[in-house]
């Protein structure tokens, strides 16, 4: 028997998100807020400098852990539809604070995220300046390696994509849709073209599980892969906001699979053109680069068209979540009102959402002190693949939590619901874990500085220490009934798994 979900709560004075999304716009905000080819324009060179010419089994074997996250997303959506997602399933099944602790890392990463990706866009633009021969505005020599330059310019797209999506998430779906369609078709094009004329031979040392150089060196590829998929979960957050929450978990599952094919063959096609050194030197110019081997111009440029196109989107995708989980924790009062107001025409947190381009502008400014945009990348990425590994982790244990009462009643189910992710959340605790003892030991002093470990390991224990500061606020200064009993989520969501009986979530 199938059970109506109850519907999210509604925040303070009754306000609601607008329901006007479809799957497609689904799989749309999913495959733009993971940006496959900003991941394998740039993060492909990243990875190679960490684990060699072994990215094909890399993405690989972070799919797995990843997988068995989404089946947990998916089936907690299919329970409980909510804007908050993470937060609101972690904060019932497992404990308010970790609740609030996911919830709050994963807006900071996105922070963090919008402020680099800021920098990124500029420096694409840079790039395709460069192109046109535009090398100089004024007395001003321009620099795509400039982090300064970079992020003046990328926050003027920053102000323009927000703008967007406060107007709302079906006219963001639009015109994300034509720049993801124009994006793969470049992509596909040119992967497959170097697929088949590439000068290195293919080699199936590429998928070897067992060739990494060690394993600090698989620790730290597996959580800059995992981080590559990150991203696919945003439709979750938008859940109250489609026709039907069952097409969130579609869209989320397939915008994975999807990924998956793109990064195999990104990475497969990079190394069939370009030797490591190539790909590693030229970091987050990579695209271009193996675009300019592949063909000449005008042809050449398009990966870099390519390039800033997903740019441009991940920042607008990156806006969206985010500012819908601060939505859902202001109507929990874990934060304040102005997450929950929404706009009486567009139907969106138009107020949450123009504050949050401008913390994520802020915190591009202070990313400033790294001079250059290839070392911001790799200090951003880092921090934010561990804290993402925590987010997904805890996520998954609590639907393991939540649907154990099917290890009872179905061995084929309570493998799913249960087994896999529990094994993907210690996949990723684990992985965080070792990545974050070797930056702990790989120095004996801090230094303000990209490649400093304890650098590295104080962006990541900064987000976490500010998220527990945060729910201590919000716990005995507003008061939150989210700290007190679920009170302000549904804690009695039905079961509606296919062919059972609805029985309250708690006895699962």
């Amino acid at each position: 028997m199938h059970s109506t979900p109850v519907p999210a709560p509604a925040p303070p004075g009754g306000a609601a998100l607008k329901r006007s999304l479809g799957v497609v716009d689904g799989v749309v905000i999913a495959a733009s807020s993971t940006a496959a080819t900003t991941s394998i324009g740039i993060g492909t060179g990243v990875i190679v400098g960490v684990v060699g010419l072994h990215g094909p089994i890399l993405a690989l074997l972070a799919f797995l852990p990843v997988l068995c996250i989404g089946g947990a997303f998916a089936r907690l959506n299919r329970v409980e539809p909510n804007a908050g997602n993470a937060y609101v399933w972690v904060g019932r099944v497992l404990s308010p604070w970790l609740g609030f602790l996911v919830g709050w890392v994963n807006i900071v990463g996105t922070i963090v995220f919008l402020a680099y990706t800021t920098t990124v866009t500029g420096s694409a633009l840079m790039l395709l300046a460069g192109e046109a021969h535009l090398h100089r505005i004024g007395g001003l020599a321009l620099n795509p390696d400039s982090n300064l330059q970079a992020t003046l310019l990328g926050m003027v797209v920053l102000v323009a994509v927000t703008g967007t999506a406060v107007a709302g998430v079906n006219l963001a779906a639009r015109f994300q849709r034509w720049l993801l369609v124009f994006e793969y078709l470049v992509l596909l094009g040119f992967c497959g073209y170097g697929l088949v004329v590439g000068d290195h031979p293919f080699s199936l040392e590429w998928f070897n599980p067992f060739g990494f150089p060690s394993l600090h060196a698989l620790a730290q590829g597996m959580v800059l892969s995992v981080f590559t998929y990150w991203g696919f979960d945003a439709v979750f957050s938008v859940s109250e906001e489609v026709r039907d929450h069952r097409d969130a978990s579609r869209a989320g599952l397939i915008s994975l699979f999807t990924m998956l094919a793109l990064f195999l063959l990104g990475s497969v096609a990079f190394q069939r053109v370009l030797s490591a050194g190539e790909m590693a030197d030229h970091g987050a110019q990579g695209l271009t680069y193996f675009g300019a081997r592949l063909a000449h111009q005008p042809l050449a440029v398009l990966p870099l068209v390519a390039l800033t196109f997903s740019a441009v989107a991940s920042l607008q995708a990156g806006v969206i979540p985010t500012v819908r989980g601060m939505f859902a924790m202001g109507r929990d009062r874990t934060l304040g009102p102005v997450w929950t107001r929404v706009h009486p025409r567009f139907g969106t947190p138009a107020a949450g959402t123009v504050l949050i381009g401008v913390i994520a502008a802020l915190v591009a400014g202070f990313a400033l002190v790294i001079p250059k945009v290839s070392t911001l990348i790799e200090a951003a990425v880092n921090a934010i693949g561990i804290v993402v590994a925590l987010y997904y982790g805890l996520t998954a244990l609590a639907a393991a939590v939540r649907f154990r009462g099917l290890l009872r009643t179905s061995f084929r189910e309570g493998v799913r619901a249960v087994v896999l992710p529990v094994a993907g959340a210690l996949t990723l605790f684990v992985l965080g874990g070792l990545l974050c003892a070797d930056f702990a030991t790989s120095t004996d002093h801090f230094a303000l500085r990209a490649d400093n470990g304890w650098f590295e390991l104080s962006m990541p224990a900064l987000m976490v220490g500010s998220g527990l500061a945060a729910a201590a606020w919000a716990k005995w200064v507003r008061r939150s009934p989210y700290f007190h009993g679920g009170q302000a989520t549904d804690a009695d969501a039905p079961d509606l798994l296919p062919g059972s009986a609805a029985r309250p979530a708690a006895e699962l």
